[in-house]
């Protein structure tokens, strides 16, 4: 039996002694925290332990972006799947800002001035379609002229290379060799890029069952792994499909607002 401990904030606590003192607090969300920050800790130290990371779009267009750039700039994770989406805001806000607005704006009044609102955050019109289109089709032409057919991670990786944005999670990617795979990689205004440089470029080519071949090279040859799991949909999805093929994941820490 261990027992219930209450805890005690002072002006000098460090964030290691308060995430040890919720480890001790008992109750709900609280001992959660700490128990998945053990358990990520364990994922990270474990050298053997392929580490995903899965997330959906919404949370690329807020602060929090610079929270999973930062975790593939320092290494942390092995492997991402997440949503086109990701790959919209990431790139629009490389070149365009996003703004602060709530979530009880009028929408009608918004759309008049040419703006979209994301929950809380606004995105002129400006900032999103209209400077995706503007980027990347000129990329593109230059992807191109090296070959006609990527997967996901390869044509992801093509623009992370051409990127020169230390805040963006496609430059960390590119640079660390760390794959993004994208299995909804049309859902987004990234994917309505790629179909119109596909209407004059016929050639050109999305082979998304490379990705799937890559991903049954890494489980397959994986002896752990693990992963972070933020959100649901086809994100988590993938993340748990192919980690069935081997029993399942060792680690995993799983973050939901899912009732």
């Amino acid at each position: 039996m261990k027992p219930v401990r209450d805890l005690k904030l002072n002006k000098n606590i460090k964030l290691k002694e308060l995430l040890n003192q919720m480890n001790e607090m008992g109750g709900f969300t609280a001992k959660k925290l700490a128990t998945g920050i053990e358990i990520l800790e364990a994922m990270i130290n474990d050298n053997e332990c392929i580490k995903f990371l899965s997330f959906p779009a919404c949370i690329i267009s807020t602060g929090l972006r610079g929270v999973i750039k930062d975790l593939i700039k320092n290494k942390l994770v092995d492997v991402v799947i997440t949503t086109c989406g990701t790959l919209d805001h990431d790139l629009a806000r490389t070149w365009k800002d996003y703004y602060h607005g709530t979530f009880e704006m009028n929408d009608n009044e918004l759309h008049k001035k040419g703006i979209n609102r994301l929950g809380n955050v606004l995105i002129p019109n400006e900032s999103y379609g209209i400077i995706l289109e503007d980027k990347m089709q000129p990329i593109l032409k230059e992807i191109i002229k090296e070959k006609k057919s990527f997967s996901t991670r390869e044509i992801i990786w093509e623009f992370g290379k051409r990127i020169n944005n230390k805040d963006s999670i496609l430059y960390w990617a590119y640079k660390n060799k760390i794959p993004i795979f994208v299995p909804g990689i049309t859902d987004g205004a990234f994917g309505s890029q790629l179909w119109m440089f596909r209407q004059k470029n016929k050639d050109f080519n999305i082979d998304i069952l490379k990705d799937e071949d890559e991903l049954s090279e890494i489980i397959f040859k994986s002896k752990k792994t693990g992963a972070l799991m933020i959100g649901g949909g086809i994100s988590k999805h993938h993340v748990i499909w192919w980690n069935q093929f081997k029993d399942g994941l060792d680690y995993v820490v799983y973050i939901t607002t899912a009732p």
